[in-house]
C-alpha cells in the first residue's frame, strides 16, 4: 500500500510551476463580499464576479466539469476576515457562506503557470478515488463537480478518469502533465487467460477493487514491460473461484504474456497527477 493513503480529493495544491519553476508560495489578495452567500474551500477554483454586489470580488468559479475561456483567476487557499461575533481577526482554511464581515479576504494562487497536484475520481458526480493511466500523461481532463468539506476545510475538486480511448479533447480544462509516484499503488498478481477486452488475473485479495485507469504491466527479468495502450476500463472487485481469488478486468492489451499461471503480472494505480490550467482558461492568458 502507497504512503500516504489518498482517502477522498482535496482540490488543487500548488507543486510547482512549468519549467521546474519553484513555487515560492507567493499569492493574492482578493477581497470576498459582504455576506457572500457560497462557500469557497481551500483548494477550489474561484474567479471575479460580474454582476451585482460580487462584482469585482471573488466567487466560486463556475462548474469544473464545463470550465470555458477566462473561468478562473486561480485557486483559493484560504482566506481572513475580522469575526463578527469576537471583533477578532480570524484566519480559516476555507470560507463559510455568509459571513457579515467588510473585510473578508481571499488568498488566491493566481499564477497561470501554477502546476498543481489533484486526484483522480471516477466521474464528474463522485468522490471516489479512481487511477490515470499513464497513456494520459499529456492529454486533456475535466474536473468533477465538487463538494467541499466544513470538518477540513479542503474542496472537493478532483479530475475524472479516463482511459486513453475516452480522453478528453481540446475541451478538457487540465492538461495532465506527470503521475504522482509517491501514492501510486502496486499489486502484483499472476496472468491466468485474456481475450480482445479483459484480462484475467489471479492471487488477489478477496474484495480488492482495481478502479479504471489502472496501468496493467507484465513483470520480465525484474523490469515492467506495459501489456497494451488501454489500461482498466471498468472498475473490477475480486472474488472467490475454487480457493483462489481471480479478478476479471476490462481492458485490451496488445501484447499476451508467457505463460498462463506462471508469468507475474503488476497493476499499478495512480490516485494522484501534476495538471495544469490549459491555455485560456485562465483569465490571465485570454485578451
Amino acid at each position: 500500500m502507497a504512503y500516504p493513503t489518498v482517502s477522498a480529493p482535496y482540490g488543487l495544491k500548488p507543486v510547482n510551476l512549468i519549467g521546474g519553476q519553484v513555487f515560492s508560495g507567493s499569492t493574492r489578495m482578493y477581497p470576498i463580499a459582504y455576506n457572500y452567500g457560497t462557500a469557497i474551500y481551500y483548494g477550489d477554483l474561484v474567479t471575479l464576479g460580474t454582476t451585482g454586489s460580487n462584482a469585482g470580488y471573488v466567487v466560486i468559479a463556475p462548474s469544473n466539469t464545463s470550465l470555458v475561456a477566462k473561468s478562473t483567476i486561480g485557486v483559493f487557499l484560504g482566506c481572513y476576515y475580522t469575526n463578527p461575533t469576537t471583533k477578532q481577526r480570524l484566519y480559516s482554511q476555507y470560507y463559510p457562506a455568509s459571513q457579515t464581515a467588510g473585510d473578508i479576504t481571499a488568498v488566491v494562487c493566481d499564477d497561470p503557470d501554477t502546476v498543481f497536484k489533484a486526484v483522480a475520481v471516477a466521474s464528474s458526480s463522485s468522490n471516489v478515488i479512481s487511477s490515470f493511466p499513464s497513456a494520459m500523461v499529456g492529454l486533456n481532463a475535466v474536473g468533477n463537480t465538487p463538494v467541499g468539506s466544513a470538518v477540513s476545510g479542503d474542496s472537493g475538486l478532483g479530475l475524472v478518469a479516463s482511459t486513453t480511448t475516452t480522453a478528453v479533447g481540446s475541451g478538457g480544462a487540465f492538461r495532465i502533465l506527470g503521475l504522482v509516484p509517491d501514492t501510486q499503488i502496486t499489486t502484483s498478481a499472476v496472468y491466468q487467460s485474456t481475450t480482445a477486452s479483459t484480462f484475467v488475473v489471479s492471487g488477489l485479495t478477496v474484495g480488492q477493487v482495481i478502479p479504471i485507469g489502472t496501468d496493467i504491466y507484465q513483470l520480465v527479468g525484474g523490469q515492467l514491460q506495459q501489456l497494451g495502450v488501454s489500461a482498466c476500463t471498468t472498475a473490477a472487485t475480486t472474488v472467490t473461484t475454487t480457493g483462489n481469488t481471480t479478478l476479471t478486468i476490462g481492458a485490451a492489451i496488445t501484447t499476451t504474456p508467457a505463460s498462463a499461471g506462471v508469468s507475474t503480472v503488476v497493476l499499478v494505480q495512480s490516485p494522484e497527477v501534476l495538471v495544469k490550467l490549459n491555455f485560456g482558461v485562465h483569465n490571465y492568458y485570454a485578451a
